[in-house]
Parts: structure tokens; C-alpha cells; sequence
């Protein structure tokens, strides 16, 4: 078992020698991530096995966190909580990624032995980000104006005045047969 968590692996090689990654690795670690998080404070925890199952070399485990993503309501935080199980085939074409066994996802490998540990993390927090990130509740919008949540400000609030009130003064120039003149 690994203790320190490396910056690049080899999976084929891990899953000959069946090794396991245990660890943590920090949300701050995840470039591709950035746009979505309100921050980055935390930690992913990671439990990753790789071995062979025939000629199928894979990768299980989970991967668990709280992830802290922008509500796209009100752009507040809004904690998210991921626990998600991998199981990976590592292929080297789209023929083995086709024929993987049910329930496995391809991590192809092309002309590359080592790769970066975090995309693989990475890869499946992004998967577990929903499209729209957003409270359970209804959240509100904060009102910038006095800082009390839902009401607008009077700046935005429809005007009453009628925009057809001007043809109501023309009207008004008009004689009895329709004549502007006096």
C-alpha cells in the first residue's frame, strides 16, 4: 500500500503488482475544478485498486468529499457531498473500450505509460458535479440596495406610468370633427 500519494502512475504496472493508493489529495491539487468551486478547502478522500481480472487490467474504488460549488441561483456556496465508487478498465484502443466488461468505464492509455494521478480523481469528481449546482431550498437573490433578500429594488420595480399617455394629451387637442386646428 502507498501512503504518499504520487504525481504520476502507471496503472498497468500498479495492477500487475495489484497495489493499492490510499490518501487524501487537496481540492486546491484540481485545476480543471476551479470554475465550479466557491473554494477550494478540503480534501478528497481516495481509495484506489488496481490488479487484473484475466487480461483486463482495472481499477477500483472510491473516492469521497464535500465539495463547496457555486449555487447558479444565488452564487452562494452550496455543499455538495460526492461519494462515488470507480471502477476502471485500462485499455489502449477503442475496440477493448467497447468490449469492457458491464459496469466498467475505459481509462485509455495511447503511446503513454505514466500518467497524472489527480486527472483520475479529477475525472470523476467532475462527473459528479451536477449541471446546474443549486440549494435544496429556495434560495434568494440578496438585495444589494438595503441587504435583505427578495425584494427588488426600486430602481427595478415596473413603473405605473402608462407609455400611451402622450396620445392621451394629443387627444385632447382634437375638436368636435376631428380637427387639430383652432
Amino acid at each position: 500500500m502507498l501512503t504518499r500519494l504520487p504525481k504520476f502512475i502507471d496503472p498497468l504496472l500498479l495492477a500487475d503488482r495489484n497495489a493499492r493508493i490510499e490518501g487524501e489529495l487537496p481540492l486546491s491539487s484540481f485545476d480543471r475544478m476551479t470554475e465550479w468551486l466557491s473554494n477550494d478547502v478540503g480534501n478528497v478522500l481516495v481509495k484506489l485498486f488496481f490488479g487484473r481480472e484475466g487480461n483486463l487490467a482495472k481499477i477500483e474504488g472510491h473516492i469521497s468529499t464535500v465539495l463547496a460549488l457555486k449555487c447558479q441561483r444565488c452564487l452562494e456556496p452550496v455543499e455538495w457531498p460526492v461519494s462515488s465508487d470507480i471502477k476502471l478498465g485500462i485499455v489502449s484502443s477503442l475496440d477493448q473500450a467497447n468490449n469492457l466488461p458491464e459496469g466498467y468505464e475505459p481509462l485509455l492509455l495511447i503511446d503513454e505509460d505514466n500518467i497524472p494521478f489527480n486527472n483520475i480523481v479529477e475525472d470523476e469528481l467532475l462527473l459528479n458535479i451536477p449541471d446546474i449546482p443549486k440549494h435544496q431550498d429556495d434560495c434568494t437573490v440578496p438585495n444589494s440596495a438595503n441587504n435583505k433578500p427578495g425584494a427588488l429594488p426600486k430602481t427595478e420595480r415596473a413603473s405605473t406610468e402608462n407609455p400611451f399617455s402622450i396620445l392621451a394629451d394629443l387627444k385632447k387637442l382634437e375638436t368636435y370633427n376631428g380637427s387639430t386646428k383652432e
